[in-house]
């Protein structure tokens, strides 16, 4: 059965604001916490020098509060994801439950990192990121929108206090690779092999260097 390659064309969720700039990938997740077989587990240790002290006391930040808890949409400032190139960073948001990141600018690997598990990286300016944020504190429960395809973050048109708040559109930027490989499902590269796996065989037996006895079988 060929595998379905899945499309991000928006993401909709929560928002959680997480302030400051150059917010490099060492603080999103500690270099201790790399030497893992799998990735499975690592969200719980997303931030986690920011979260807790060196006797586990949890501190302020927003990853740990409550309010914040179901939040697939992480709102950021300048130059998020910077310093090393680890692919635990957007590993580790992502099994957190973050499915977009909207800031005002991204470390150029960290972004390529997020694209390779379908986890678009947003921006918009310095204004309209911290009216966000602003909104996202005040409304932790508002619905944020993300459109990869149209590029555009549409949040508000909630009812605060019995009154309604006019909808926020953001002309927002998604660098033009990213969008096209999201919006046309190109993004997930291991899917998209197995979706041409005949395809990858014959190519594979035609090389001078592959013998044909070692191309596997395909279904």
């Amino acid at each position: 059965m060929t595998p379905e390659i899945e499309t991000v064309e928006r993401v909709s969720g929560t928002g959680v604001p997480v302030r400051g700039n150059d917010i490099d990938t060492d603080q999103i997740i500690p270099a201790r916490f790399l030497k893992v077989v799998t990735f499975d587990g690592l969200g719980q240790f997303a931030f986690h020098d920011q979260r807790f002290d060196d006797e586990d006391n949890p501190k302020d930040h927003p990853f740990n509060e409550d309010r914040f808890r179901d939040a697939s949409v992480l709102v950021v400032n300048s130059n998020f994801g910077c310093g090393s190139s680890r692919e635990h960073a957007p590993q580790a948001l992502a099994r957190w439950g973050i499915d977009a990141v909207v800031g005002e600018s991204f470390a150029e690997i960290f972004a390529g990192n997020c694209l390779a598990l379908g986890v678009p990286t947003v921006t918009a300016s310095a204004e309209e990121i911290e009216a966000l944020q602003n909104h996202v504190d005040a409304n932790p429960d508002a619905e944020i929108e993300v459109d990869v395809a149209s590029e555009t973050v549409r949040y508000g048109a909630d009812e605060v206090d019995g009154t309604e708040t006019e909808e926020v559109e953001i002309d927002a930027t998604v660098d033009e690779a990213q969008r096209k490989a999201l919006v046309e499902g190109v993004w997930d590269t291991t899917a998209l092999l197995k979706s041409n796996a005949e395809a990858v065989a014959e190519t594979a037996r035609s090389l001078p260097y592959v013998e044909d006895e070692t191309v596997g079988e395909q279904a």
